[in-house]
C-alpha cells in the first residue's frame, strides 16, 4: 500500500533552510523495525510516522526516529508535523488551530497559525527538564569538540547535562569565533558525551550572528547518525533548565530566540518562551515556522 509522505524545512520560513523533516502519513501496519529502516532510507535527522490517536480527543499519535534510534520527544518533528497536519486538515485556510499530539513522552499541546502564506507552530514542552548527573571533565569536553579548555565557559555558565526525555551535554562556549572552530573528534565522543549510553552535545554562546537572537548554538550527535543538526527543539527544551539554573530570571514570562545551523548553511530560528514563578521554571513553549518542500508516495 502506498503511504503518503511529505518533507518540510522546519524552524525556517523558506525552503532549503532550517532542519529537514520527513513525515510519513498512513503509517498503520508499520512496526518499529520497519520505521527505523525507513528513517535510515530518508537519512534525515528525524522522520515522523503519523498514526491514529489512542485518545480521540487528540489529532494523532506520532513516533519519531533518527537514523539510529527512536526518540520519545523532539522539537522540530513536533513543529513540522503540527504545521503539516494543520495545512492538510484545513486545506491551507488561514486561521489558528489547536490540537494535541500523542508522543512517547506524553501529550504535546500544539497551536498552529496559518496567515498570509506563512505557517507558524508552537508547542508546550511536555515535561520540565531535569539535570542528569555530572558532565565529563571540561578538558575532555573541549578536546572532543576540537577546542581549548579556556574556550569553554562564560560568565557563570559551565557544562551541564539536562534533558526532557533525551539528555544533552550543554557546553557554554566563550565566543562566536570559537563556535566556528568546533571540529568534533569522534574517537573521544563516547568518553566525553556518552551519558546514559547516548552522546549528544549542545554548544551555545551568547554572541550571535543576527541581531535579536539570544543564543547561537550547534548540536552534534554522531553516534545517532547526526554529525550536526541544523535545529534541535528538544535541546532547546533542555536549555530552559540551563538558563533557569545560571541566569537570574525575575518572575514572569521571558522570550528568547536561538539561532542554529548557520555553520551548515541551514540557518534556523527557534523561539523559546519561559515562565518563571518563585524564581523557578514553571513552564515553557517552543515555536517556529515551517514550509513544505516535497511530497510523494512510499511503497513499502
Amino acid at each position: 500500500m502506498p503511504r503518503r509522505f511529505y518533507t518540510l524545512d522546519v524552524f525556517a520560513d523558506r525552503a532549503l533552510a532550517g532542519n529537514p523533516l520527513a513525515v510519513v502519513l498512513d503509517s498503520e501496519g508499520l512496526d518499529a523495525t520497519a520505521m527505523q529502516q525507513i528513517a535510515r532510507e530518508f537519512n534525515l535527522s528525524e522522520t515522523v510516522f503519523v498514526l491514529p490517536p489512542d485518545d480521540g480527543r487528540h489529532r494523532a499519535r506520532i513516533r519519531i526516529f533518527t537514523p539510529g534510534l527512536e526518540m520519545p520527544f523532539a522539537g522540530h518533528p513536533t513543529v513540522g508535523t503540527a504545521v503539516l497536519l494543520a495545512l492538510l486538515d484545513h486545506d491551507r485556510k488561514p486561521g489558528d488551530y489547536l490540537f494535541g499530539l500523542e508522543e512517547q513522552i506524553g501529550i504535546v499541546p500544539c497551536a498552529v497559525s496559518l496567515k498570509d502564506g506563512s505557517v507558524y507552530a508552537r508547542f508546550d514542552i511536555p515535561a520540565l527538564p531535569t539535570e542528569r548527573g555530572a558532565p565529563a571533565a571540561t578538558n575532555l569536553i573541549a578536546e572532543a569538540l576540537g577546542l581549548s579548555e579556556h574556550q569553554i565557559g562564560f560568565e557563570n555558565h559551565h557544562p551541564t547535562v539536562f534533558g526532557t526525555g533525551f539528555p544533552y551535554t550543554f557546553v557554554p562556549v566563550r565566543s562566536l569565533e570559537a563556535m566556528g572552530h568546533i571540529r568534533i573528534n569522534t574517537s573521544l565522543w563516547t568518553e566525553a558525551f556518552g551519558q546514559e549510553g547516548l552522546g549528544a552535545a549542545y554548544a551555545y554562546t551568547r554572541q550571535t550572528a543576527q541581531a535579536g537572537s539570544s543564543f547561537h548554538a550547534r548540536m552534534f550527535s554522531p553516534g545517532d547518525g547526526i554529525p550536526e543538526d541544523p535545529a534541535t527543539g528538544s535541546a532547546v527544551a533542555g536549555l530552559t533548565g540551563v538558563i533557569a539554573r545560571f541566569d537570574d530570571l525575575a518572575d514572569g514570562t521571558r522570550h528568547f530566540r536561538i539561532e542554529q545551523g548557520f555553520e551548515m548553511g541551514r540557518p534556523s530560528l527557534i523561539d523559546l518562551t519561559m515562565t518563571i514563578k518563585g524564581t523557578r521554571l514553571a513552564g515553557a513553549s517552543i515555536g517556529g515556522a515551517a514550509v513544505i518542500v516535497s511530497e510523494g508516495s512510499l511503497h513499502v
